[in-house]
Order: structure tokens, then sequence, then C-alpha cells
């Protein structure tokens, strides 16, 4: 079992957030995606996001650093980097030069602003990045300020997602046609994607620019949560008519009741003992569950969704192939453990390669 993307090889230059989730992605699917580390790089013991991967740690202040990663991506098939505009130029490994050595090199990008514009050097995260796009002022209640909605709209879905598909679209374009290219994925540009359908509704003029005013964001009582006699929650969902009236009566209420008596009736049970209620009932009713019991619930269990790897419980890879299934997940590596094995396949002797380390050119 080696995954779709099998034969594929990928640079990934080390960083945080969308730039190690699109590279985790590939590599679950079966690239060869060997991680470039630099001193300094913040870590997580065990992280998901690195898993899956070979590393090499360079110090890229030296030339001979800035040369092997040269020597890398002229051998691969893409790279992906996630710096402020001209932190790789200013090391010499911007895409003109990359390309110049390898003219099928697909070079993925992925920042908050975008390669160009007024914003492209100013620091930021997820949550300025959505502010952006208008997306944020939707989420949340009325009368309060917008909700922070954890960082995975902007970060995950809008930067690593998106350069993911980038990558992927990049590289079947080099197939065809033999040349690489640069893919921009700025996370405000792809956040403002997953919100197509809401710019969709406001130009029907079925989209109103007050928070909890909409059908998707809680301004229709049959979408959003409730607070169960047992202090935990229920997710609602029932937006067509047929599921609206499983959920009235499941809950005892006559058809259109409004939110006070949706609450109340969901208030006088536990979210379990409501789940029994609503048990083979089409009513779009599911338990908000916790971190600590999602991997636990018995749909996810029947397909693995989660998968404990050395004490880790994390995701499994998604989505599913059914003729090119992705093997399970590996450790991440300790930073810079396979540098010796990397270099050997550049053609550098063990002599050359000690030489580099006792430099600090290989860490």
């Amino acid at each position: 079992m080696a995954g779709a993307l099998e034969g594929l090889t990928i640079i990934e230059m080390a960083g945080l957030g969308p730039g190690p989730f699109a590279a985790m992605m590939l590599a679950d699917h079966g690239a060869r995606v060997i991680r470039v580390e630099r001193p300094g790089n913040l870590s997580i013991p065990n992280d998901p996001l690195t898993r899956n991967r070979e590393s090499i740690a360079l110090d890229l202040r030296q030339d001979e650093g800035r040369d092997l990663v040269r020597g890398l991506a002229a051998r691969a098939d893409g790279l992906i980097e996630g710096y402020r505009p001209g932190v790789m130029e200013r090391l010499e490994l911007g895409p003109e030069r990359l390309l110049g050595d390898n003219p099928r090199l697909i070079y993925g990008r992925v920042t908050g602003w975008g390669q160009t514009g007024p914003l492209a050097q100013d620091a930021g995260h997820d949550i300025n990045y959505l502010a952006l796009t208008g997306l944020l002022s939707c989420i949340g209640e009325a009368d309060r300020p917008p909700a922070v909605p954890l960082n995975l709209v902007a970060d995950y879905a809008g930067g690593g997602l998106m350069l993911a598909f980038g990558m992927l679209a990049g590289l079947i374009a080099a197939q065809r046609t033999g040349e690489g290219q640069v893919i921009d994925a700025a996370m405000t540009d792809g956040a403002a994607l997953t919100g197509a359908i809401v710019f969709g509704l406001r130009a029907a003029g079925m989209w109103r620019d007050e928070r909890g005013a909409n059908l998707l964001d809680g301004g229709d009582p049959i979408y959003g949560c409730y607070r169960c006699a047992d202090g935990k929650d229920l997710a609602v969902g029932a937006i067509e008519p047929q599921f609206r009236a499983a959920l009235y009566d499941g809950l005892g209420l006559a058809p259109g009741a409004g939110r006070q008596a949706i609450a109340a009736a969901f208030a006088t049970r536990g979210r379990d003992e409501w789940m029994a209620q609503f048990d083979g009932k089409d009513a779009c009713v599911a338990p908000v569950l916790d971190l600590g019991e999602a991997p636990e619930h018995p749909h996810n269990r029947a397909r693995g969704t989660f998968i404990d790897v050395d004490g880790v419980v994390q995701p499994r890879s998604a989505p599913r192939f059914e003729r090119t299934p992705s093997p399970p997940p590996r450790l991440p590596r300790d930073p810079g453990c396979d540098g010796d094995a990397i270099l050997a396949e550049l053609g550098l002797s063990q002599h050359e390669i000690v030489e580099l380390r006792d430099r600090g050119v290989l860490l």
C-alpha cells in the first residue's frame, strides 16, 4: 500500500500551519516528502502535521546548505514553502533559480496575503486573513463581536488544502506540458473561495449582513446548537421540510415552534437520552462531541476516522481511495535524522557528509 501519489517527490521547507498541512496531505497519499528543517523552527512533539516525512536539517545561512536544497529541488517534482514573499529569493532559492535548474518543478508558495498586493509583506494570522474576506463577519451571535472559529478556515482550508490542490493541479499540467510553474496560494483567496455559497446567497437577496439573521448562521432555530439537561450540547441541522417535521415530532412540539420552545424541550433531558430519542429518525440531530469523545463514537470507530500513532490520537488520512489506499500514518521523524541517507542519494560520500556536519551545514 503505497498510496495514489507514489513516485512523486516533494521538498518541504519547514514552517508552521498551512505548509505542513499541505505536505502532510501529499505524504499521506504516498508522495515522498523531504522536510528541510532550519535552526529555530518551532515544533510540537509527535505533531501529526509532520507525519510520513523524511527529515534533513540544514543551515541555510551557509552557501553549502543552500546548494544542497538546490540539489534536492533539481531532482524533485515539487517544492512547498510558506515564508513571507522575498525570503526564498534572498536565500537564492526562489522560483526563478530553482525552475532554471528543473523546468518541470512545481513551486508551491503559501502565505496569508499572497505574493502581491499592498498587504503582501504584513504579518497576520488566520483570523486576520478571514476578516478580510467578509466571512468572519458572518460567524457568531448577533449583537456580539464575531466568534473565533479556531484557525481552520484560512490556515487549513484556505491555505493548506488549497495549496495541496494547487500542487496536484500543477503536477498534472507539468506531466502534460513538461513545464513547471509557481503556485501562489494566499489564505485570503482560499478562505474567500470557501464562502462562495454565502456570496451567492447574498447576491440573490437570500442573505442579510447581520449575524444570526440567516439560515446557516443560526438565524433559523432549526439550524444551531442547544444545551441539554446534563450540560452537553446537540447540533441541529433540520433544514428541509421532512427533517423539520421529524425534529418537531421528536421533541413533541407543534411544527414551527420557535427557538425558546426548542431550547426548553432540549433542556429537559441529557444529550445521550435525546440521541436515543432521535435514533433512526432523519431529524439531522448530532451530539456535539469533545475531542476525547470523537474518536470513540461508533461511526468514527467503524470507519477508522481516527488512529492512535504511538499514543497520539489523530485523524486518519482522507479522502479514501478504492484502488490505491493510503498506508497507515508513520510517526514524525526527529528533525534531521535522515540527513545522511538523503545526502548519500545526492552522491555525497560519507567523508563529505561528515565534513558538512562538522562545519554545521548539516545539523
